[in-house]
């Protein structure tokens, strides 16, 4: 049997085992993303070499960005307009200043502990971790004894921030001599990977959603056919964004926003709830998500525990740290909230798939510390797998206790605003 066969086979087995044992993990601190990263360590490289870059590159690279795609298209897809202005505009807070500062801060504290680093690519070392992904954390935003405000927060800023990162490490990258971008000079760097790409998602996401419209107000498309309607929007976007040598990634997150405008606003428009249009694509979206962290695990992770060093290790663990916590402090100031809800949005920042993706983008490029920022991100996003995923039941439980100690101690708690509105807004639709 081939080794491309073997490493189906093994792929399908981890996932399948895990399918079967979903539910029970899921009340442990054994998080899915920490069964698929020890998995694939265990079949890359440094185990029983069945995933690496050396036998599959073309079909794991494709799997990866297949993932980020489906997910930064999806995670456009779901965010409403409200979601930003909630609870004192905390999503809004968190991706305008607490993005730039992270990627700000870990990019200040990469210039000590990562020598032989150019200024850009320190800058890119920054920029690839500053993006969340709530999913190596799912308890932490699906628990529903946190608060509301709390969950939709992390929930839009992990949705979000990984397409608003991307602007700035495509310009970081045009920066660095070598790369593929620098090529093109950085006026051809804005023009095709931020402003053509832009277009092309704008109107791939807003024609495909309203000609999807006009098809189900007569009756033309099935739910079926609807759902992966959606899936060839996405891959549409991305592909003609690639073809034109822009950014496929930028295009696709875009598209998703228009995608989902064009559905809304159309006659007659989408009911916000109910609508099962995009499941098709979350579900596969989520499915790739956790096979690219075995991916990950195999052909970044395995190789990078074979050299550790203490600033490599050091910095991932500032990056977990201290480079999402004063991002968070800074942009809360002032939002009256109390300092355990701090402490939670500040830990609960976990990096993954958009870190992986990026982080091997870095790597087909001709930087010269490729090697160096490699290893960082592989052990950052090992580090947050692991902590993240350990602590998010035992901490969201925490956090949910004190909380209803804390509602019910003090009316007009800020943590509950979104559930008063909330509240508001049911018996407004039903007077009853």
């Amino acid at each position: 049997m081939s080794d491309t066969a073997w490493t189906v086979v093994a792929v399908s087995g981890v996932t399948a085992a895990y399918a079967l044992g979903s539910q029970r993990l899921g009340r442990t601190p054994v998080s899915s993303a920490i069964v698929f990263v020890g998995f694939g360590i265990l079949l890359g490289p440094v185990g029983l070499d069945l995933v690496s870059l050396r036998h599959d590159s073309g079909l794991l690279l494709g799997l990866l960005e297949a993932a980020l795609t489906l997910v930064l298209f999806t995670d456009a897809m779901a965010v409403r307009a409200r979601e930003l202005r909630t609870g004192g505009a905390l999503p809004g807070r968190l991706l305008g200043l607490g993005l730039v500062l992270s990627v700000g801060l870990g990019w200040l504290l990469a210039w000590p502990l990562l020598p032989g680093l150019t200024v850009w690519e320190l800058a890119l070392v920054g920029a690839v971790l500053a993006p969340t992904d709530a999913a190596l954390g799912i308890s932490a935003i699906s628990n529903p004894r946190v608060p509301l405000m709390v969950r939709q927060a992390l929930n839009v800023e992990s949705g979000l921030n990984d397409g608003m990162v991307l602007p700035l490490f495509v310009l970081f990258l045009a920066a660095i001599p070598g790369t593929s971008y620098a090529e093109e000079g950085m006026d051809g760097t804005v023009w095709r990977a931020l402003v053509l790409s832009t277009v092309l998602g704008l109107v791939v996401g807003g024609v495909g959603g309203r000609l999807l419209q006009l098809s189900s107000g007569r009756g033309w498309v099935t739910l079926e056919w609807r759902q992966i309607y959606v899936l060839a929007v996405a891959v549409g976007a991305y592909g003609l964004a690639v073809v034109t040598e822009g950014s496929g990634f930028i295009a696709a997150w875009v598209a998703g926003f228009a995608f989902a405008y064009a559905l809304r606003h159309s006659e007659p428009p989408v009911p916000e709830e109910g609508d099962r249009t995009a499941d098709l694509a979350e579900y596969l979206g989520a499915l790739l998500a956790m096979l690219s962290l075995l991916v990950f695990g195999a052909v970044m992770l395995g190789p990078a525990l074979q050299h550790l060093d203490w600033r490599i290790v050091g910095y991932a663990l500032l990056s977990l740290t201290v480079v999402r916590t004063v991002p968070v402090l800074v942009a809360l100031a002032g939002a009256r909230l109390r300092p355990p809800t701090l402490a939670y949005i500040g830990w609960f920042g976990p990096r993954g798939l958009a870190s992986i993706v990026l982080g091997l983008l870095v790597a087909e490029q001709h930087v010269r510390g490729v090697e160096l920022i490699t290893r960082v991100v592989a052990i950052t996003v090992g580090l947050s797998v692991l902590l993240h995923g350990a602590s998010a039941v035992v901490l969201s439980e925490r956090y949910g206790r004190w909380y209803e100690r804390a509602a019910a101690a003090t009316p007009g708690l800020r943590e509950s605003v979104a559930e008063s509105a909330t509240l508001r807004r049911r018996r407004r639709l039903d007077p009853r």
